[in-house]
C-alpha cells in the first residue's frame, strides 16, 4: 500500500463513544500522533476524557466535522446506525466510518452500504482483548469491508491493535468477534463449571486451575481469567456480561440465517441469557462463576 493511500498522523479521528474501551484506545491513537477529539452522551464520559488530557467535543457534530476517520465504540449495532444518522450529514464524502461495536453482522453489512452509496467509505473492525490490551494498544482487530478502504485505515488500526485481520467482506469483522466470543465464553463456563465440580469434590480450585494449565484443558479463560476473577472473587475483568451474552446471541442468531446446525451453540447462548437474567446487567462476565455455584 502507498504512503499516499493511508491515513497518517496528524490527520484528525473522531473516537464516539468514551466507555471501558473508548477511552484507552482514543489514547492509543493520541500517542500514534493522530488528533484524536472524543465525543459521549454521557457528560462524565466527556469529562473524565479530558481529565485524562483527551479533547473532548461537545457535539458530535464537533467531533465529526473534518474528521479523516470516524471510529464508533458504541454497545450495539441499532445505537451505532443512530449515531451515524445523527452524524451523517455532517461527514465528508471519502471520510472512514470505523464500527469498532460489537454489532450485528448482517445490519453492519446493510449501514455499509448505505454508506458507501452515500460517498462515505466504510469498514466493520471489533476488537478482542479487553481493557488491559485496550490500554497498551495490543488488541486484535478483525476487520469486515473493501480491502482499500482498509488499506487506507491501516495505521489507525494498528495504533490500537498488534494483529490486525481482514476477516472478509461488510460484517466479517462482526461475525468473526462473535464467533470469537461465543468460542470463548464457551470454554470460560466449561472451566467455571468445572471450578465447582472440583470443590465440591474436595479439590482446591487453585491447584484444579495449574492442572489445566500444564495439560490439554489450557486456555484463555485457564490462563486469564479463573485465578484472577473468578476464585478470587474480585468480578471486576471490565467486560460485562450482558455485552458476552449479546455476542454470544449474536453468533448463534447467524448461524440459524445461514442455516448452520448449532446445538452447542444454542445451549451456551441459553445459559449466558439465564446467567444474565440471574445476575442483572451490572454484572461483570467473568460472574459466570457465581452463576456456575449457584446452579448447585
Amino acid at each position: 500500500m502507498s504512503q499516499s493511500s493511508t491515513i497518517l498522523p496528524p490527520a484528525k479521528v473522531a473516537v464516539i463513544g468514551l466507555g471501558n474501551m473508548g477511552q484507552p484506545m482514543a489514547a492509543c491513537i493520541s500517542r500514534a500522533g493522530y488528533q484524536v477529539v472524543g465525543f459521549d452522551l454521557s457528560a462524565d464520559a466527556r469529562a473524565k476524557f479530558a481529565a485524562a488530557g483527551g479533547k473532548a467535543a461537545s457535539s458530535v457534530a464537533d467531533a465529526v466535522s473534518d474528521a479523516a476517520v470516524v471510529i464508533t465504540l458504541l454497545p450495539d449495532g441499532k445505537i451505532v446506525r443512530a449515531a451515524i444518522e445523527g452524524m451523517k450529514a455532517h461527514l465528508a464524502r471519502g471520510t472512514v466510518v470505523i464500527d469498532m461495536s460489537s454489532s450485528a453482522p448482517v445490519g453492519t453489512k446493510a449501514l455499509g452500504e448505505e454508506l458507501i452509496a452515500a460517498g462515505i467509505a466504510f469498514i466493520d473492525a471489533p476488537v478482542s482483548g479487553g481493557v488491559k490490551r485496550a490500554i497498551d494498544g495490543t488488541l486484535a482487530i478483525m476487520a469486515g469491508g473493501d480491502g482499500k478502504t482498509l488499506d487506507k485505515a491501516t495505521p489507525v488500526l494498528q495504533a490500537m491493535g498488534k494483529s490486525v485481520f481482514h476477516a472478509g467482506p461488510l460484517g466479517a469483522g462482526h461475525a468473526a468477534k462473535a464467533l470469537n466470543n461465543y468460542v470463548s465464553a464457551a470454554g470460560l463456563a466449561a472451566a467455571a463449571e468445572a471450578v465447582a465440580i472440583a470443590e465440591r469434590f474436595g479439590i482446591d480450585p487453585n491447584t484444579l486451575v495449574d492442572v489445566f494449565n500444564a495439560s490439554t484443558g489450557r486456555n484463555n479463560s485457564t490462563e486469564n481469567k479463573l485465578k484472577q476473577f473468578i476464585i478470587s472473587q474480585k468480578f471486576n475483568s471490565g467486560f460485562s456480561l450482558a455485552l458476552m451474552a449479546k455476542d454470544i446471541r449474536t453468533a448463534d442468531d447467524l448461524a440459524h440465517q445461514l442455516g448452520v446446525p448449532a446445538p452447542l451453540a444454542d445451549e451456551v447462548a441459553a445459559q449466558w441469557d439465564a446467567a444474565l437474567e440471574m445476575l442483572g446487567s451490572s454484572a461483570d462476565h467473568t460472574e459466570i462463576g457465581r452463576y456456575s455455584t449457584a446452579k448447585r
